[in-house]
């Protein structure tokens, strides 16, 4: 039965453990054991790095996919948008009509345009405000010595392979 990278920890660990009650001596069985741990650590390493970088690349692909995706939806919005200008101006031009059961006509509507909020009155505003904590200085005053309350800075272990 093959370990899990879990299973695999484990089994290092409870090796050391033993190791450290030996007083760091390492008898033949025991080093027996940590040479099968390292190989099934190697093994279980590569065949998570397959699954990482196959993961990876299709990732890549699906980025490239929506890429594709949103670029055919931008031009399939403009060919719509195309055709509705060239159906109004129909309509602008011949007034209403009908084809089938379809009617071809106009209708109004209105909408706010604003040109210049600065210059619009206090009460015609609406002002959003959303606050977000400064990290880049809170960093540069942490490191300088001064206490930022309710901050700290954290120390990552992010995976690197090679």
């Amino acid at each position: 039965m093959k370990k899990s990278l879990y299973e695999i920890t484990n089994d290092y660990n409870a090796l050391m453990f033993e190791i450290e009650n030996n007083e760091g001596e390492i008898t033949p069985e025991l080093n027996e054991a940590l040479t099968i741990t390292e190989k099934e650590l190697q093994s279980k390493s590569i065949a998570y790095l397959s699954v990482i970088k196959q993961s990876e690349a299709f990732t890549t692909q699906l980025d490239e996919e929506i890429k594709r995706l949103q670029a055919l939806k931008k031009r399939n919005d403009k060919l719509v948008d195309n055709l509705k200008e060239r159906l109004l101006n129909a309509v602008k031009l011949f007034g209403s009509f009908e084809v089938g059961f379809t009617k071809f006509g106009t209708r109004k509507s209105s909408s706010v345009e604003v040109l210049d909020v600065n210059e619009l009155p206090k009460e015609f505003k609406v002002i959003k405000v959303t606050e977000q904590a400064d990290k880049v200085a809170i960093k540069k005053a942490i490191e300088s010595g001064q206490d930022v309350k309710g901050c700290s800075i954290v120390e990552n272990l992010n995976l690197k392979i090679n």
